[in-house]
């Protein structure tokens, strides 16, 4: 016998004929995941099945980075055996029943036997039956419930070897990353951009970022902050290039001459536009924000509709319909929300208008940018030139 953990996918599963292009990127997401934590792993297609075999002392640290995957819906630690007889299946699953639960108490349980192997003298539904009549006999304190058991007790006869498991943990589902292609995300030192990339990357995209920094007006700790919150993203999203741009001529010079309510709206339009030059060069397909319809004055739909006037690429939204209390939830559940609290402000809240518009038009904003025709290409192109990138 030896302990494994049975990897399970739902959406996946879906696929057609092109299945196995996303069964080979969660096992490639899978195996790099697992080379940051200690211990021997071995990652493994397998008839149907993806496996992951390692020591049973490093288990619990492999399931903590399986976690974190996207594309896997259920860890399952397994009692593998050989092909087994009869009396050998009924020795195993007692052994494991005592293992995994050595203090059970009063609880409802169900048999599920999957007879892959046709050759096994006993169909499932007789396994089932032999198997719950030994159970009711070593532990008294179960009643069976077919319907909705506590305890669920599944054995799996293949063919080369069979499978015992009654744990299921929770992975986070989606598809894995990289299998959706690449985009670029507006990071800022907020709450909602790293949320905005954590979708993202459930729906398979790979990442790269770009913050927008401000000194003096921001400091160095604001930049910290945002590097740290690009960890905690690859953490999910895998690895980061992050682009480190030195706004602040540009923003002084948008503050010296155009009007302060559309300071936010033109100021925007700037980031998208340097934001997509880097994207084309990292042959992103498209850029991601944090916006939410409605928050504050910028994501307005007519904030939102002046802004992507300056975008060739698409601009992917995925809080757009999201209210406030349903981004700190997920910023919470992926621990980047006490980092993002923090209280060092960036570019962004420093130069906010006291009176932004919030229904901008654009052609008055077109109008206002005329303004800086001949001052702004200079200071446009050595934010590029100048820009630093943090591999993360």
């Amino acid at each position: 016998m030896k302990q494994t953990l049975l990897i399970k996918y739902s959406e996946i599963g879906v696929k057609g004929k092109n299945r196995y292009v996303f069964e080979d990127m969660l096992v490639k997401n899978m195996k790099s995941a697992l080379k940051v934590v200690d211990g021997v792993y071995e990652v493994r297609k397998a008839s149907g099945r993806m496996y992951v075999n390692c020591e049973e002392k490093d288990l619990d640290e492999a399931i903590e980075a399986l976690k974190k995957v996207f594309g896997i819906a259920w860890i399952c630690p397994v009692s593998q055996y050989d092909r087994l007889s009869m009396d050998e299946l009924k020795a195993a699953v007692l052994k494991h029943m005592q293992e995994t639960y050595p203090s059970l108490e009063e609880s409802t349980f169900k048999v599920n036997c999957r007879r892959v192997d046709k050759a096994f003298p006993l169909t499932s539904m007789e396994v089932n039956e032999e198997i719950g009549g030994i159970l009711l006999d070593a532990y008294p304190q179960l009643k069976v419930d077919v319907h909705k058991p506590e305890l669920m007790l599944n054995i799996e006869l293949r063919p080369y070897d069979v499978n015992i498991y009654s744990k299921q943990i929770e992975g986070l589902c989606g598809m894995p990353v990289g299998s959706g292609g690449k985009a670029m995300l507006l990071l800022s030192g907020g709450i909602d951009s790293p949320v905005a990339g954590y979708l993202m990357a459930k729906r398979g995209v790979s990442l790269d970022a770009v913050y927008f920094h401000a000194p003096p007006y921001t400091s160095e700790r604001a930049k910290q902050k945002v590097v740290d919150l690009a960890k905690i993203v690859s953490r999910y999203a895998g690895p980061i290039k992050l682009h480190v741009v030195n706004f602040t001529e540009i923003q002084m010079k948008i503050y010296e001459i155009c009007p302060h309510d559309e300071l936010t709206i033109i100021m925007r339009r700037f980031m998208m536009r340097i934001a997509e030059h880097f994207a084309k060069q990292e042959d992103c397909l498209g850029l991601v924000t944090g916006e939410s319809i409605g928050q504050v004055a910028s994501q307005t739909m007519q904030s939102m509709v002046v802004t992507n006037e300056v975008c060739t690429l698409p601009v992917y939204r995925p809080l757009c319909c999201f209210d406030k209390m349903d981004i700190v939830e997920i910023s919470e559940k992926i621990d980047a929300y006490e980092t993002s609290i923090l209280p060092y402000e960036d570019c962004c809240t420093i130069f906010v208008a006291k009176h932004p518009v919030t229904k901008p038009r654009l052609d008055r904003i077109q109008k206002s940018e005329k303004r800086l025709d001949g001052i702004i290409e200079e200071l446009y192109q050595k934010a590029l030139e100048t820009t630093e990138v943090i591999e993360i």
